[in-house]
Parts: C-alpha cells; structure tokens; sequence
C-alpha cells in the first residue's frame, strides 16, 4: 500500500522533465529566429499560458505602422460596446427643408443610403414628395480633422474623416475607350459633384479623394443622397449646403441605425486595413468620452486613458488611430499587452492556415502581430516589428510558423 506512490511520482516526473525538454528544444530553434532581428527590429513570441520564449529588443519603441489598428478596435470596443451601432437622423424642418446629423458612421455607403432613402420616402407624405435644400450637419466632429501623415493625395488612405461621410469620402471610376468616365461600382453613380475631380486626374482607372477643402467630404453626401432620393421619385429643386439641426423645431423623419456592429466594424477594418475607418472609430470613442465635438486629440487621449489604465501600458506613443504615422510608436512588449486584450475576439483578423493576423506597411516598415494556433488548439501570441529597410516581417514569420506545431 505505501509503495505505490512511488511509481506515480516518476511518472510525472518523466512528463515533467519531457515538457520541458521539448520547450528548451523550442526555445533553441527560436533562437534562430532572433539571430534576423536587427537593432532596429523586434520580436516576441508568448506561449497560450503567456510565457515569453522568444524576446529581443521588446522594450525598444518601434513604428507599428497598421497593426495599430488592433489598438484602435479595442479602445472602440471599451468606450463604444462592442454591440454599439452608429446612428444617422433624418429631420424635415418648417421650410420642407431635408436636414441630415450625422454620428461618425464609417460605414455610410451607397447601398445603405439607396435603403436610407426608400425608408425616407415612405415617411414623407404626399406634400413633403418635393423638398427644398439638403442640409447637412456634420457638428458632432469639429473640422478639419486634420490626421498626422495623411496627404492630400489622391489614394483611399489619404481620405478625410468627418462625422457624415459616403462611401470613404472616395469613388472609383474608369475610363471608356471613347474617353468617357464612368463609376467602377455598380452601386455607385459617377455625380457631376464627382466629375470635375475625375477630369483633373487624368488617371484611366483609379480612386479621388474628397478632401476638407470647399467641404467635399460632407457636400459629397448630400449630392449623393439626393442621386437616391430622385430615384425614388422625390424632388429636391434647392441647395445642398451644411447647417445645424434645431431638434426643439424639426421634426424627426428617419433614425438610420447601422446594419453593422461594432464588432463587425473591426472585421470589416482589419480586414481592407481601412485608415478612414480606424480613425472614425478613434475619434468615436474620444467623443464618448469626452463629449462632442468629436476631435482627434480627444481620441488620441481617449487611447492613452485605456493604454494606462487598463492595459497598463506607459510606454507607447499614439499620434492618431490607423498606424498612418511615422511617429506612432510602441514597444514589441506592449502590442504582446494588446494582443493579449484581443485574444477574444482574434477570429476577426485574416486568417492563414493556423495564423490569425494583422499587417503593418509603410516605406522602409514591415510589422506583424496576431496569433498562431498550434496542434491542440492553443493560441501562441507574437509580434514582428521591422524597422529596417529592405527587410520583411514575412521571413521571419515563415520560420516561426516552422517551429511552432
């Protein structure tokens, strides 16, 4: 009876020792890994239990670039809810004249206004068929926002934020070969508001921006909600021009409530890597938690409020929410605390074999961050920060996904 105890110890003695034997033969093939890194690189690579096995210049500050945005979901996801659903109101005022307020959605596309507008006609009664202007409210973001290392160039990741926005402030059109321009998108009409840039780009094929300048950003919503109101059978013989809401004095038509969550925000965001998007959500949050109007300084500290306070997190450096910004910085330690906070929602990154990621690109920057899921369903956290020009995260990323089974 008192000898028995004996052979179970050894047992799990042996299973004891044989872990650790196949982390320290782990352990040795990620050394291999870190011999790529450079002084101006990093790495980190945690176990599902959170144990380090791999760390070299961790706690040196990096540019992030676009991982970033895994950041920016989470401070959305704490300050808005992660069921949170953007609004956007509709008012008739005593002139008939359409009023619009809107609330930051990223997501305000031409499919969702062709809906928007069919819902509208069904509250208009026979009299209000014909309206007068389209006013368009877009108070609840102060402007301009201006976002560090966003050009006034003619690319979607230069587009403006703002609190009533379409279709990204962007339309993609195409060239006929008799010279005429056309939309690229089905859904979307090319708008005599949109034409005039188009001519001015000379490009055959490509994305222009509308930019703060002459509020085309906010002006582009109203052409193009006018576009779908018209198609519907409803006139409008006035302007389209910016003005405030009078809520004691208008009345409420419509309350447009997103089709799309904010989780499935962050899915959409992670996935087209969005810079528009990532910003509309930082300055959402910083709006909730400071009060309108929304600014980006008011979402920059909104970041570093739940960096601190709930990650734990001092040594970062946010300029603004889509990793746009050279001067973004964090440590590799500090986005292994982020990815941490994420790991409950890691299925809304790109998915690859056992990798769940998201990427990071500017000149000269290559980044990772994510999470490989190994033979028995555990999640291994890493971060790949890459600094140095001509060399890519992506080597590196091959080798871990070598070793880790």
């Amino acid at each position: 009876m008192n000898r028995k105890p004996l052979p179970i110890f050894f047992t799990f003695l042996f299973w004891f020792l044989l872990f650790f034997q196949i982390q320290d033969i782990q352990a040795e093939k990620l050394s291999d890994v870190a011999d790529l890194i450079g002084d101006q690189d990093a790495v980190l690579v945690a176990d599902q239990q959170g144990r380090i096995l791999l760390s070299k210049n961790a706690d040196k500050k990096l540019i992030p670039a676009s991982t970033l945005k895994i950041l920016t979901s989470l401070v959305a996801i704490h300050y808005l809810g992660p069921d949170y659903r953007f609004a956007t109101e509709f008012y008739l005022d005593n002139d008939s004249n359409l009023k619009i307020k809107g609330y930051g959605d990223p997501l305000l596309t031409s499919e969702i206004l062709e809906e928007i507008s069919k819902a509208l006609v069904s509250r208009l009664d026979a009299e209000h068929k014909k309206i007068k202007d389209i006013v368009l409210d877009d108070s609840y973001f102060k402007q301009p926002i201006i976002i560090p290392g966003i050009t006034s160039s003619s690319q979607p990741y230069d587009a403006p934020n703002g609190a009533l926005c379409a279709n990204f402030n962007t339309v993609y059109f195409r060239r006929l070969e008799n010279g005429k321009y056309v939309s690229a998108e089905e859904q979307t009409p090319l708008l005599p508001f949109a034409l005039r840039k188009v001519r001015e780009s000379k490009l055959t094929m490509g994305r222009i921006v509308f930019s703060h300048k002459k509020n085309e950003n906010t002006l582009y919503f109203g052409h193009l909600l006018k576009y779908f109101l018209e198609k519907e059978g409803v006139e409008s013989n006035g302007d389209i021009r910016l003005g405030r809401v009078n809520k004691e004095n208008d009345r409420l038509l419509f309350k447009y409530i997103s089709i799309f969550s904010i989780k499935e925000i962050i899915s959409k965001l992670i996935e087209h890597s969005n810079n528009f998007m990532a910003n509309q959500l930082l300055i959402s949050a910083g709006t909730k938690l400071y009060r309108p109007p929304g600014t980006l300084d008011k979402g920059v500290l909104a970041a570093l409020n739940y960096t601190k306070n709930v990650l734990n997190i001092d040594n970062i450096s946010i300029i603004e929410g889509s990793g746009i910004s050279r001067q973004n910085r964090s440590s590799a330690n500090s986005l292994h605390k982020i990815l941490e906070k994420f790991e409950p929602y890691y299925e809304l990154m790109h998915k690859s074999g056992r990798e769940f990621y998201k990427t990071g690109t500017l000149d000269g920057i290559s980044t990772r961050v994510g999470y490989i899921r190994n033979e028995r369903g555990g999640l291994y956290r890493f971060v790949v920060l890459i600094n140095t020009q001509g060399k890519s995260a992506e080597s590196i990323m091959n080798r871990l996904l070598k070793v880790i089974k």
